[in-house]
């Protein structure tokens, strides 16, 4: 064994004519044809996160491709690792350690995705190992056994027009770009639509559909479980049975690997699953697309940490394939991503929108008011009570209520703007019922407030968490079937009979015909999280569960209760007008302003006080980086923030490498987590 080139591919090297068979030490002879591979060790550890070179014996020279996963010994124990190459003579001349086995004959590992998983790992500062593990699930031997070598042969999917893309300027021109071959790049705010011809499922059917004309393949990603059902029904009513297959994290370990294999082999060429199958090795790939981009679930919870929209990014790029972002909202980061021209925007033209978008109406406005003074504040108003019977007559209700378990925030008194600090913008917080303002980022004391919006020094707190509202509407609405939905069980549909429909953000069921009206009750829980994305996160909400609602033309009317009638709220106001694009523009002007992500990259340090000061003092900061704390999290733990301009960017990835693997080559005991651009560099 010994060290190989950082720069080696996985690509089949040349016989070389000058080999000649090696005897290793015992007698057996090596292979005459590049007896040198070099092999990506899963050792865990970041300083050793490089090849390493080994001599193929005779008995596998046939096997052992670029590709496969081997057995070698490393450091005293047998690890696993992958073929990335094969040489005829090795970079060292010293004496090289043999391959111990060929796991499967299987190349598992494509080039296309090791290229991908070195770029994730050069982007958020990690390790390609950890990056594989995400990318190529573990082998099950049956399921190599079983699947065959060639799939079916499946009829080609009938030429159609795209009535859902219809509905947007520039939608044909992009099936169109996309059948010939090109690479268009878009961000899609979809239209709300309760009829699944037009829903957003048959979009990303449809764009699957296009790239398939054009002989090439896609990844359609999804949040959950839930929208990958919708989106494999599109996908069987568009292109027939056997094109695509299903790849999830939460499959079994046969399932998820015959899928995966499905797709290595070619049996199918279009890919729908949740972040895992982001790194899917789809062949001749035309098409990386992704619904909801703000949804949590997009954010891998293992190191290092990615983002499905950086991996479709990545692999796009790297491919030549299209980029399509959609949802019904845009985050503050694709909308930097307008800005820059890295994506197109699609919308539907406003006549449009104000056919299909239901009725919103705020609870405590204009004649709201006189009838009931305190509706802006009641949990269930008048106004909610009112349109929810009178949707009743007519089909089902559903019923929005937030989660439980939001933290304390501050916000001004007055305008109700999130209340910053005034040394990194980062957001006000109490740890305490008797401590001061502290922020949440650097964990500076503020003793002298002042809104940076309307200079108001007044400063209100609010623990917020839903209520429990079943038993509630169940007697505000006797007799009326009551349906529940959230954390432990979840549902998937309703009928078009009138119901009541409670469900926690997310959670919302699927109702036939779409829902009659919609009420978004204690709209402040969403908006008073202390969160950097507070506000984009709570309109996402709210419109992902108007787009479940019936549109104006159809009588379909949505009521939002608890947000403040005193004062603009941007979100409230892109709800009713709805309009995300002009919100998350906004958001984007803002940031850049206080200098907040997306606009900078961030990464955030947490363990021991004395690790975070051993790791930041042997780093090599650039001169555009802020340190930012440390801020207590928890009894032996705290947080440093670290930030950056974007230009700076892959400097400080690149320096949280480093200070990962002198960490990992000293086997410093004490743990320390780094990530790069976390969706909240509080948390």
């Amino acid at each position: 064994m010994t060290e190989s080139g950082e720069g080696t591919q996985l690509a089949l090297i040349e016989p070389s004519a000058r080999s000649r068979p090696r005897p290793k030490s015992g007698g057996e002879l090596l292979a005459d044809t590049d007896p040198v591979a070099s092999v990506l060790v899963d050792t865990g550890l970041a300083h050793l996160d490089r090849p390493f070179e080994y001599l193929v014996p005779a008995s596998m020279a046939d096997d052992v491709v670029p590709g496969v996963r081997v057995k070698v010994r490393f450091a005293g124990q047998d690890l696993d690792g992958f073929v990335l190459s094969r040489a005829a003579e090795a970079e060292h001349e010293g004496r090289l350690a043999t391959l111990r086995r060929l796991v499967s004959p299987e190349a598992v590992l494509t080039p296309t995705v090791l290229e991908a998983a070195r770029a994730v790992a050069r982007r958020y500062g990690g390790v390609v190992g950890d990056v594989l593990r995400l990318a190529v699930p573990p082998r099950h031997a049956a399921a190599e056994k079983a699947l065959p070598v060639e799939g079916p042969v499946c009829d080609a999917p009938a030429e159609v027009e795209s009535v859902a893309w219809s509905r947007y300027a520039g939608g044909p021109a992009f099936l169109s770009h996309l059948t010939s071959g090109g690479a268009p790049a878009a961000s899609l705010l979809a239209a709300p639509s309760v009829d699944p011809a037009q829903d957003w499922p048959r979009l990303l059917a449809d764009a699957a559909a296009a790239a398939l004309a054009g002989g090439r393949g896609s990844i359609l990603v999804v949040p959950d479980g839930r929208d990958v059902a919708r989106v494999e029904a599109a996908l069987t009513e568009r292109l027939g049975k056997g094109h695509h297959v299903r790849l999830t994290a939460d499959q079994g370990p046969q399932a998820r690997y015959t899928a995966y294999l499905k797709v290595l082999r070619g049996h199918a060429q279009v890919v729908v699953g949740s972040r895992a199958a982001a790194f899917a090795p789809v062949r001749d790939l035309g098409l990386v697309a992704w619904w909801d981009d703000g949804d949590d679930l997009h954010d891998e919870p293992r190191a290092p940490y990615p983002q499905v929209r950086e991996v479709a990014r990545i692999r796009a790029a790297a491919e030549g394939a299209a980029l399509l972002s959609a949802g019904f909202t845009r985050t503050v980061a694709l909308s930097q991503w307008c800005t820059d021209g890295v994506v197109v925007p699609l919308e539907a033209d406003r006549s449009l929108l104000r056919r299909v978008v239901a009725r919103v109406r705020i609870a405590g406005e204009g004649s709201d008011l006189a009838r009931d003074p305190a509706a802006a504040r009641a949990h269930l108003p008048s106004s909610a009570w009112q349109a929810a019977k009178e949707a009743l007559t007519r089909g089902p209700v559903l019923v929005q209520v937030p989660r439980r378990g939001y933290l304390p925030s501050l916000s001004c008194q007055d305008c109700r703007r999130p209340a910053r600090c005034r040394v990194c913008s980062g957001p006000l917080g109490l740890r305490g019922p008797d401590s001061p303002p502290t922020c949440r980022w650097c964990g500076a004391v503020e003793t002298r407030f002042e809104c940076q919006n309307c200079g108001s020094p007044r400063l209100r707190s609010s623990v917020v968490g839903a209520r429990r509202t079943a038993e509630e509407l169940g007697r505000a609405f006797p007799g009326v079937p009551l349906a529940t939905s959230g954390a432990g069980n979840v549902v998937d549909a309703v009928d078009a009979k009138p119901r009541l429909v409670i469900s926690t953000p997310g959670a919302e069921p699927v109702a036939d015909g779409g829902y009659a009206a919609c009420l978004l009750l204690d709209a402040w829980a969403l908006l008073d999280r202390p969160s950097l994305d507070a506000a984009e996160e709570s309109l996402r909400r709210w419109m992902g569960a108007v787009a479940l609602t019936r549109g104006a033309a159809d009588g379909g009317v949505v009521v939002l209760a608890g947000a403040p009638t005193h004062t603009t709220v941007p979100a409230v106001e892109a709800l009713v007008r709805w309009d995300p694009a002009w919100f998350s523009e906004r958001e984007l002007t803002e940031r850049r302003e206080l200098s907040l992500p997306p606009t900078t990259r961030v990464a955030t340090l947490t363990g021991a006080r004395a690790a975070l000061r051993s790791a930041v003092d042997e780093m090599r900061l650039g001169e555009s980086v802020q340190v930012l704390g440390p801020l207590p999290v928890d009894q032996d733990t705290e947080r440093l923030v670290l930030s950056a301009s974007l230009a700076d960017g892959p400097a400080l990835a690149a320096e949280v490498a480093a200070m990962r693997a002198r960490r990992s080559a000293r086997k410093e005991t004490s743990p320390l987590t780094a990530r790069l651009d976390p969706r909240d560099p509080a948390t």
